[in-house]
């Protein structure tokens, strides 16, 4: 049996997850795409759910991390902010620490794992 161990850290400003490995995934994807909706696309997610989360992560930080322009005769699109880059380098930054923090429990929290799911209880 092995173990596996996920991380999922999240950034709060207020009521909002400002930044999150999910929100970080669609930074990447943007700045690889240089569009938001085809960013989404990539990412099999509604062009609206993208613009929402890009919408939280604007307000949430004193600069806005994606930049758009509107779709026209010479087409749209959206790039990264230097803001959006650095927010980036840092939120991934700060997940490999936590990973490599975590690692270190890993394998005593691991030896705690049943070898067999058992059956919930009141399961007959």
């Amino acid at each position: 049996m092995s173990a596996r161990i996920a991380l999922k850290l999240r950034l709060w400003r207020d009521d909002d997850v400002a930044m999150g490995p999910g929100k970080a995934d669609l930074l990447e994807a943007i700045g690889r795409a240089g569009s938001i909706s085809a960013a989404a696309r990539t990412m099999e997610m509604s062009y609206r759910r993208a613009w929402m989360l890009v919408e939280v992560m604007n307000r949430s930080f004193r600069e806005p991390l994606v930049r758009s322009a509107v779709g026209g005769t010479h087409g749209g699109g959206a790039q990264l902010t230097e803001a959006g880059t650095r927010v980036l380098t840092k939120f991934r930054a700060m997940e490999a620490a936590a990973m490599v923090a975590a690692e270190a429990h890993l394998a005593p929290l691991a030896d705690e794992l049943a070898d067999e799911l058992a059956a919930a209880p009141g399961a007959d």
